[in-house]
């Protein structure tokens, strides 16, 4: 069988690329950015990957297109598709169709946190011995990889509520049929698909609808809006996340100053204490997803405890890419305000005495262009001491008043360039600089981490 996937270097999409090959099928596609990570990981695998849409691609037909969301009408290869009949399904249709059915699918969904609730959640199994398949929207440390078939009966997916392609608008996850099901939070997010929080919702109490019986699912029971759709219909039992002791659940205890140590405890009964390198109140919270999930498939929360202080973080989660002359720079994946104040806070811990947290924001994401969220950003970026914005000329909106909202220093930049010169002029030992955005930021990475350690031996 040969599948052909357009729009193969997303994240999902190179993930599917590889469960497909894992199939023993060939498997090719293209896009219009062929790039790093996912371009090297193809490549890695032997799946050819063609820059462009250009029909020809298409001659000889193969046996399935695959079309991503990113993909619409008017695009050359899916007009070809089109018009000559060729047979085509959309990423997470191909997921249920061709993958799923052999595994009892346990599904992480929510607006935050899912890429590294489902690394944990995979990694807790692969550490028991279980195998376990998985397609997750970025690459644990632990596992090297997007996605992968296993061998074990469980398959690990990141359950996005972004909408499926533009000939299907449900929302990707109504397509997995999880046994267990991840609900981290919920908030207004996606901007450019979703008018209101209500319709949002509408598509997680679709994914409730399809959750069998005999099935659990896994919620916060402080989350006002996810309480909301839990309560328009849920037949599926319950576990709930829980802030107080005194609430029935899985809760977290004596949690060490900077996040690092914390005890797993269900109602009366204390599993253990956890020490890991991982910082952050919302880290937390994604372990303990993750360690109900992961005793919901059979795996004695002792044992999710002590594999929890193997896991390595995932990349672009608050990753460090380079540290000299006492400055630490981080990556990190960071665009919506809940996430960019979470990050900020866990990272506050870790600062010693004379270091501050300096953050460097593109705002990148559908939703943020759109400026839905210009009013949340400065009370977002507050717990940091000094901001540094990207205005990139094709912003619809200005940045200048989420910097005068600020109660730190606060610069606005149009250009890669006078970041990279001005971040790299006024670091000094102690600080500790993030990268937030959600796509290259026009390779400052590279560039910001060339101009701050170049000269470290």
């Amino acid at each position: 069988m040969h599948v052909h996937i357009l729009g193969i270097c997303g994240t999902f999409m190179a993930g599917i690329a590889r469960l497909g090959k894992a199939r023993g099928w060939r498997v090719t596609g293209c896009d219009a950015h062929v790039y790093p990570p996912m371009s090297d990981q193809l490549r890695d695998d032997g799946i050819t990957v063609i820059e462009g849409y250009d029909p020809a691609q298409l001659q000889p037909a193969p046996d399935c297109v695959v079309i991503g969301n990113a993909l619409s009408r008017g695009n050359e290869a899916v007009e070809h598709t089109l018009d000559n009949g060729l047979p085509y399904l959309s990423g997470p249709e191909f997921l249920a169709r061709h993958v799923l059915p052999r595994y009892k699918v346990l599904a992480v969904a929510g607006t935050h946190g899912k890429t590294s609730t489902s690394s944990i959640l995979a990694w807790l199994l692969e550490a028991a011995g279980l195998e376990p398949g998985f397609l997750i929207g970025g690459i644990a440390h632990n596992l090297g990889v997007s996605a992968r078939a296993g061998n074990g009966p469980f398959f690990v997916v990141e359950a996005d509520e972004y909408d499926t392609a533009f000939f299907d608008k449900r929302a990707k996850f109504v397509h997995y049929r999880p046994h267990t099901l991840i609900l981290n939070n919920l908030e207004y997010d996606h901007a450019d698909i979703y008018p209101d929080m209500a319709s949002i919702q509408w598509q997680f109490h679709q994914l409730l609808r399809i959750v069998p019986g005999n099935s659990l699912i896994i919620a916060p029971r402080e989350d006002e809006h996810l309480q909301q759709v839990l309560q328009r219909g849920c037949w599926t039992p319950v576990e709930y996340l829980t802030r107080s002791p005194a609430a029935h659940g899985w809760y977290a205890r004596d949690i060490s100053p900077d996040t690092r140590e914390f005890n797993v405890a269900f109602g009366d009964r204390d599993f253990g204490r956890v020490r890991w390198g991982q910082t952050g109140h919302h880290n937390i919270h994604n372990a303990l997803s993750a360690v109900a999930a992961a005793h919901h498939a059979g795996i004695d929360p002792p044992a999710a405890i002590a594999a929890l202080a193997d896991f390595k973080g995932v990349k672009r989660r608050l990753e460090v890419i380079g540290s000299g002359r006492g400055i630490t720079l981080y990556d990190d994946f960071a665009h919506h305000p809940t996430a960019i104040a979470t990050t900020v806070q866990g990272l506050r811990g870790t600062v010693e005495d004379g270091g501050r947290i300096i953050v460097i924001l593109e705002p990148r994401s559908n939703t943020m262009r759109l400026g839905v969220h210009q009013q949340a950003l400065a009370p977002a970026l507050s717990g940091a001491d000094a901001v540094i914005l990207y205005q990139p000329p094709d912003l619809p909106w200005s940045l200048q008043p989420v910097a005068a909202a600020l109660p730190c220093p606060a610069k606005i930049y149009d250009t890669i360039d006078a970041i990279v010169a001005h971040t790299a002029q006024s670091a000094r030992t102690g600080d500790r600089i993030v990268i937030m955005s959600n796509g290259g930021f026009g390779g400052i990475h590279a560039r910001l981490k060339e101009a701050l350690f170049n000269d470290d031996a």
